[in-house]
């Protein structure tokens, strides 16, 4: 006897766009938190605003990682009204996930270690290694979330047309 999986693609298209969201949510969380977590309170190479006192340093680790929490149970809230609603569309979330995750890591190693200046990966080093490596990966995971996210698009237009069969 074989057991087909029948994927609801009707609700994955409905509510594609809140796949999305939950997955962008939960990705920019989930890194803002590892960003918190590992540079500032592990390893001490910065805080997410150190150009003032180490106490004005430590209540904004504190708002950074209560932004990253909301974030991040914001994400697990909608993946939850989406599995609730047998909506849940992993590659759509996913190909999210990694493209949150990315456009914050990006934009913390633009925009706010370069541009405003609030902070950098690491202090009395050659940066440009550090700076390399953030953003690379950073694009790199955008690049992911991008080709994940079309082939998701890819996928719908398949089931749509009758091309698509899952086993």
């Amino acid at each position: 006897m074989t057991i087909k999986k029948v994927t609801n693609w009707t609700n994955r298209s409905k509510f594609a766009s809140k796949n999305l969201w939950a997955g962008i949510l939960f990705g920019l969380g989930f890194v803002a938190f590892l960003d918190e977590t590992l540079f500032h309170q592990l390893l001490h190479w910065h805080k997410f605003y150190d150009k003032s006192t180490i106490a004005v340093g430590l209540v904004s680790d504190g708002l950074f990682h209560a932004f990253s929490w909301f974030a991040t149970v914001g994400g697990l809230y909608l993946v939850a009204d989406l599995r609730r609603r047998d909506a849940l569309w992993h590659k759509m979330f996913w190909g999210g996930k990694l493209l949150g995750g990315g456009a914050f890591q990006l934009y913390d190693g633009t925009i706010q270690h370069k541009v405003m200046r609030i902070h950098q990966i690491r202090y009395n080093v050659d940066i440009v290694p550090y700076d390399l490596v953030w953003n690379i990966s950073a694009v790199l995971m955008i690049l992911a979330g991008v080709w994940l996210l079309r082939s998701a698009r890819q996928d719908e237009r398949m089931a749509g047309s009758g091309e698509l069969h899952v086993a």
